[in-house]
C-alpha cells in the first residue's frame, strides 16, 4: 500500500527559502489586523488632545469600510502591477495611512488619515491570500494561509494591548509611527522576496455597480453599529442585508464582478466556502464587548478585562500551529468541527455570565474563550485553501483567495453590529446584554456546520495542491 506523503513542516515555510515571503505576507495581514483594535484603545487619549469627541465612533467605520474597498481590488491591482508593485502600493499606503495618524492635528484629519490606512491594510490583506498561490509552493498553501489568518488572531490581541500601552504612556502619535515604521520595513524587502509576476497592459476595468453596492453595505452596517437605540441598529442591519442580497442578484448576472464565476454557479461549493468563513468571522465580533461584560460582571480592571477577552484570538492563533498539519478528509471534518467549537464556547460562555460572577468562575471563561476561538483555528486555513483550490484558471483563483479577505472584513463588521444591537436588547441589565450577545452570536455561528456540510465537495482540489 502506498502512504501518503508527510504533510511539509513549519520548518520548511520558514526556512531560508521562503522566510521573506512569509514574513512579507504574514507582515501585511498583521498590520492591518492591529488597527482595527489599536486606535480604540488610543482614542480617548487622541481626542483629549485634538478634541472632536463627536466623531469618536466613527475611527471603526472609517477604517472598516475603506478596508472592505480595498480588498475587493486587491485581484484587479494584482492584474496591472503584479506582484511586488501591488504590494509595493499596499505598503506604501498603509504607511502613509498610519504616519498621516501619527502627525494629525485634528480630528477629521485622523479619521481621514484612518480612510487611508485602511486603503492600505485592505490590499494587503486581500493581496496576502491572493499572492500565496504564486509566493509559495501548492504544497505549503496550507501552512501559508493558517500563518496569515493567525494574523488575525494575534492582532486583534496586540491590538488593544500595544495601544493601551501607548495610551498609558501618553503616546498616542508614536503608536502609529511604530506601525508606519514596521509597514515600511515589510515594503523594503518586498522586491528581494516575492516573485515577479506577469504584469498586463489592459487595464482590468473595476466592477463598479457591485463595489458600489457592497461598500454601501458596509457602510450602512457600521453606521447602524453607532446609531442610538435597538430600532434604528436593527433598521440599518436590515438595510444592509438588503443591499448584500442586491450585490449577490447583481453578481450572478454580470460578467463584470468582485467574486470568480464559479462562486456563483449551480452546484458550486465555493459559495459555501465564503459563507463559512464569513461566519467564523462574526464570532470574533463578540471581542468588541467582552471587557465590558469582564469589567461589569467580573469586577476585572479594564487591563485585564482586555487580555481576557483576546483568549478567542489566542486560540484562534494557537490552534492553527496543529491543524495545518492536517490533510485529506480529516481537514474536511476539521472545516465542519470549527463552527461546532466556536458556538458550543460561546454558548456555554453565556451560560456562565453571572452578576457579581465569583473569581473562580471568571477564571473559567478564559479556556472556554480559548476553546470558542479554537474553532476558528482549526476550520479557517482549511476552508482558505478551499477557495484558493477552487478553480485552475490562475487570475479566477486569485479572485477567490482575494474574496477570503473580503469576506473575512465584511464579516467583522457586520458581526460588530449585530453584537452592537443584542447588547441594546439587554437594556439596563448587562447580565441580560452579556446573555443576548453570546447566545445570539452562538446561534448565528451555529449555521457554519451546515455551510461548511455543504462545503465538502470543494475539496476535490485539495489533495493534488496538498500532497504535491
Amino acid at each position: 500500500m502506498k502512504l501518503a506523503p508527510a504533510p511539509p513542516s513549519w520548518g520548511e515555510l520558514l526556512g531560508r527559502e521562503h522566510l521573506g515571503a512569509a514574513v512579507v505576507l504574514a507582515g501585511g495581514v498583521l498590520v492591518g489586523a492591529i488597527n482595527i483594535y489599536l486606535a480604540a484603545s488610543l482614542l480617548p487619549t487622541a481626542v483629549a488632545d485634538l478634541g472632536g469627541a463627536s466623531f469618536y465612533s466613527w475611527n471603526m467605520t472609517m477604517y472598516l469600510v475603506a478596508m472592505v474597498i480595498a480588498t475587493m481590488l486587491a485581484g484587479r491591482l494584482l492584474s496591472r502591477w503584479g506582484n511586488v508593485g501591488a504590494y509595493l502600493l499596499g505598503f506604501a499606503t498603509f504607511t502613509a495611512g498610519s504616519l498621516a495618524c501619527a502627525v494629525s492635528s485634528a480630528m477629521a484629519v485622523l479619521l481621514a488619515s484612518r480612510g487611508v490606512q485602511g486603503l492600505g491594510a485592505g490590499l494587503l490583506s486581500g493581496l496576502g491570500f491572493a499572492v500565496i498561490r504564486s509566493a509559495l509552493p501548492p504544497r505549503l498553501w496550507t501552512r501559508g494561509a493558517a500563518l496569515m489568518s493567525a494574523m488575525y488572531g494575534v492582532g486583534n490581541f496586540a491590538g488593544p494591548a500595544l495601544g493601551g500601552l501607548f495610551a498609558q504612556m501618553g503616546a498616542w502619535r508614536l503608536a502609529f509611527a511604530l506601525v508606519a515604521a514596521i509597514a515600511a520595513v515589510c515594503g523594503a524587502i518586498v522586491p528581494r522576496v516575492l516573485p515577479r509576476s506577469e504584469r498586463s497592459d489592459v487595464r482590468p476595468p473595476i466592477p463598479a455597480v457591485s463595489l458600489l453596492l457592497v461598500t454601501a453595505a458596509a457602510g450602512t452596517v457600521s453606521v447602524a453599529g453607532i446609531l442610538p437605540g435597538t430600532l434604528a441598529k436593527a433598521a440599518g442591519i436590515a438595510g444592509a442585508l438588503l443591499l448584500m442580497a442586491g450585490f449577490v442578484a447583481y453578481e450572478r448576472r454580470s460578467e463584470l464582478r468582485v467574486f470568480p464565476r464559479t462562486t456563483y454557479q449551480r452546484g458550486s461549493s465555493l459559495k459555501w466556502v465564503y459563507l463559512t468563513l464569513g461566519l467564523l468571522a462574526f464570532g470574533v465580533a463578540a471581542e468588541s464587548f467582552l471587557p465590558l461584560f469582564g469589567q461589569r460582571l467580573g469586577g476585572l480592571p479594564p487591563l485585564v478585562a482586555g487580555f481576557f477577552a483576546a483568549a478567542i484570538s489566542l486560540g484562534w492563533s494557537v490552534t492553527q500551529i496543529g491543524s495545518a498539519s492536517v490533510t485529506g478528509q480529516r481537514a474536511v471534518r476539521l472545516r465542519i468541527l470549527g463552527p461546532v467549537l466556536l458556538a458550543a464556547g460561546l454558548l456555554v460562555q453565556g451560560l456562565l455570565q453571572r452578576e457579581d460572577t465569583p473569581i473562580w468562575l471568571v477564571v473559567a471563561w478564559v479556556p472556554v474563550l480559548f476553546i470558542a476561538g479554537s474553532g476558528i483555528g482549526l476550520a479557517y486555513p482549511h476552508l482558505s485553501v478551499a477557495a484558493m483550490s477552487s478553480t485552475r484558471d490562475p487570475e479566477e483563483g486569485g479572485r477567490a483567495a482575494a474574496g477570503v479577505a473580503t469576506v473575512t472584513s465584511l464579516s467583522i463588521a457586520f458581526g460588530t453590529a449585530v453584537a452592537g444591537l443584542l447588547v441594546n436588547l439587554g437594556g439596563r441589565s448587562m447580565l441580560d446584554s452579556a446573555r443576548y450577545v453570546l447566545f445570539g452570536l452562538a446561534a448565528i455561528c451555529a449555521i457554519g456546520a451546515l455551510t461548511a456540510h455543504a462545503s465538502k465537495g470543494a475539496s476535490r482540489t485539495e489533495p493534488a495542491h496538498q500532497g504535491s
